[in-house]
């Protein structure tokens, strides 16, 4: 079954400096071994003004739980979690299971 890993980034401080420095770590997160897909998505502002939930996500696909296991326990994996870290961003991982 098709896994993917959800990236759930939190708001950050200073979202224009997060977004200056992001298209870098996105690409670290593109050379995950035995990645089919990446899709990143930047969460839209409420039109009320109040703070969204969050402020990215990042979507990576892989053909099983065990690629996916495999490609978070890697150097390109270290750099790109790495990187994120660096930029002071909370984020939260998800493993799940495609079914569509």
């Amino acid at each position: 079954m098709k896994t993917k890993i959800t990236i759930i980034i939190d708001n950050p401080a200073d979202a224009n400096a997060f977004e200056a420095e992001y298209p870098a770590v996105a690409k670290y997160a593109s050379e995950l071994p035995a990645l089919l897909r990446l899709e990143s998505a930047k969460v839209i502002a409420k039109d009320d003004g109040t703070p969204t939930p969050a402020h990215r996500t990042l979507d990576l696909y892989f053909n099983d739980y065990a690629a996916a296991s495999r490609a978070v326990g890697t150097p390109q994996a270290s750099e790109f979690f790495g990187r994120l870290s660096a930029m002071n961003a909370t984020f939260t991982g998800l493993f799940l299971d495609v079914q569509d």
